[in-house]
């Protein structure tokens, strides 16, 4: 089926499904449904419905579709569309926007029941009756989108051109379940998040916290056999650092902000590190000589999202990134931005996560100039020249108006989760103007003064995110290096307990990370349960191990290997880690 009769298709089963909740619940207020990649959610005040009601719904349509009631488009004035819908504020609102004197269009699907549409929509219900279509689930969203508005009931709708297709998809989705990283996260005990701390705010568990530690010590060693230079800089500031860098002007609504403008001094959480990383290179007068300069920082960030777009790991109102900028000189910029791609993609490979993503060049758009600084000549120069460094990569690349920072383009890497929404992962933008804003120069060989490009970069992004990546890639079952504990040993009987400790303090020696599972309960149920934890090893120590001097263990995937030497297995494990092994 062409995806346009598809969506077409949704849209239609869109009003059948408004019709059949106004029928089963007449109070329900309708405010808009749109059709979306598997489906179609609609918005709902005055709803209130659980799962045990979604069957009801589903019959109630199955009985308008089989009516096969048609269609009917009626095109009505501004005014006689207010009057139509004078009881329902949220379709009012949507009619007052129009220009007056425009004509509406509206649906009636039946006798009884009539909608503000555009459509196009199908000739009649019975279009519908081969298609496959399920009630997935409800949720909390905000009029528009907008938090000062009322939360609403949203209900998804799952809709496919045949019942083999929903069948397939809803599969899909119970796969995808199994690694969405906010399950597996939060069962494993990597994060949690507490409803009177906030949206967008999760608690990182101690595994998670290892996890991360071993991520950021491994890029900031990385970057140092790089060149980089490492700063610590304020999570704050006053606004005028901003009203410099031009992000009060471009970002204020997406800044925690403490204060008002126009006091005396007036706080923003830094969204990002840029402007605070600046001022190192403007600690002294700086020659052509001292360039390329690279500053790297593990820095905290603070943006403030809507509750409605926070999500998990991925989505965040506080994260923690791998940030960097480099001051270059125009011939430098190739070159340097090349180091930055093949630092970042180094990074993606070890994580085992390069074959997931995809790059997009992100330029401005011409059409929303107020949304961006600098001329339309110097944006289409400095995108032309990372278009031409793309193309010279031979990276399979592409391009997406809107997109860019408000004061450069950037290479963005996306990567999408289980269920297929797309993110960044990886960031590389050429920043044209900004040095000049503040007055960041160098002089030259001739003796004279000029600004630097900077190049802002993450090598591995935001480490929370990163994190729900992985966790979702491998399922729980992270690679040993990056593993918050690598090795469990548990003793049979209390009569090899002390000599399994020993075997623990050993592996500890050597920089594993192990534990001692000593607790009075049968081997079969500890090995159980490290297998839940997603533990890579698991050493299984009885009398006869202790008897012998060697070790049993059990590796994921139920790999057995019994009485070997303790040498033998710390050097599978130290190999692993040593070189970073995702298998």
């Amino acid at each position: 089926m062409e995806n346009n009769e598809l969506q077409i298709k949704r849209h239609s089963l869109a009003h059948i499904f408004a019709k059949a909740i106004k029928r089963l619940y007449p109070s329900a207020v309708l405010t808009i449904g749109p059709a979306i990649d598997n489906g179609f959610y609609y918005d709902f005040d005055n709803l209130n419905i659980g799962e045990e009601d979604f069957k009801a719904i589903e019959n109630e349509m199955q009985k308008i579709i089989g009516s096969n009631e048609k269609f009917e488009r009626l095109e009505v004035s501004k005014e006689k569309a207010l009057a139509l819908f004078k009881d329902n504020t949220y379709k009012c609102e949507i009619i007052s926007e129009l220009e007056d004197g425009a004509i509406i269009s509206i649906y009636k699907t039946g006798d009884d029941f009539v909608d503000l549409c555009r459509g196009p929509h199908v000739e009649n219900a019975g279009k519908l009756q081969n298609m496959g279509f399920k009630i997935a689930k409800i949720a909390g969203a905000y009029w528009r989108g907008n938090e000062k508005n009322k939360m609403l009931t949203r209900v998804y709708v799952y809709a496919f051109g045949s019942k083999k297709e929903l069948a397939d998809y809803v599969q899909a989705q119970e796969e995808a379940l199994k690694r969405d990283h906010n399950k597996i996260g939060r069962d494993l005990e990597y994060f949690t998040t507490v409803d009177y701390i906030g949206q967008g705010l999760p608690i990182i568990m101690p595994k998670g916290a290892k996890t991360i530690q071993i991520l950021q010590r491994f890029v900031e060693d990385e970057e140092e056999k790089r060149g980089y230079l490492l700063t610590k800089t304020p999570y704050m500031s006053k606004n005028d650092l901003f009203k410099i860098s031009g992000h009060w002007d471009h970002y204020k609504d997406s800044m925690f902000v403490l204060g008002k403008d126009g006091d005396k001094e007036c706080f923003c959480l830094r969204p990002m590190t840029c402007p605070f990383q600046y001022q190192v290179y403007l600690n002294k007068p700086r020659s052509y000589k001292d360039l390329p300069m690279r500053l790297g920082e593990t820095s905290t960030l603070f943006r403030n999202e809507a509750s409605g777009e926070c999500h998990g790991l991925i989505r965040l109102r506080q994260f923690t990134i791998s940030e960097g900028h480099l001051m270059v000189r125009p011939d430098q910029l190739e070159q340097e931005f090349k180091g930055c791609l093949d630092l970042a993609t180094f990074m993606l490979k070890t994580l085992g996560l390069y074959e997931d993503v995809s790059f997009r060049f992100s330029k401005w758009d011409e059409n929303n100039k107020e949304k961006y600084i600098g001329s339309k000549e110097e944006w289409e120069r400095v995108q032309g020249e990372m278009r031409r460094i793309l193309t010279d990569l031979n990276i399979d690349f592409y391009e997406a108006d809107g997109e860019a920072a408000f004061y450069g383009p950037k290479l963005d890497i996306q990567i999408k989760n289980v269920f297929g929404k797309e993110d960044t992962i990886v960031t590389i933008q050429i920043d044209f103007q900004i040095a000049e804003r503040f007055d960041m120069t160098y002089v030259d060989k001739n003796g004279e003064k000029k600004h630097p490009y900077i190049i802002h970069r993450t090598s591995l992004g935001c480490y929370e995110r990163t994190l729900a990546y992985l966790l979702e890639k491998y399922a729980g079952a992270l690679p040993v290096w990056m593993c918050s504990e690598q090795v469990r040993v548990m003793n049979i009987a209390e009569s090899s307990e002390d000599y399994a400790s020993k075997v623990c303090d050993g592996l500890k020696m050597l920089g594993i990370r192990a534990t001692l599972d000593n607790r009075n309960e049968k081997i079969s149920y500890k090995i159980r349960e490290a297998q839940l934890e997603k533990i890579p090893y698991m050493l299984v120590i009885g009398d006869k191990e202790k008897e012998m001097g060697t070790v049993s263990f059990r590796a994921r995937g139920n790999r057995q290997v019994f009485g070997i030497s303790f040498d033998e297995f710390t050097n599978e494990v130290l190999e692993k880690i040593k070189t970073k092994s995702i298998n």
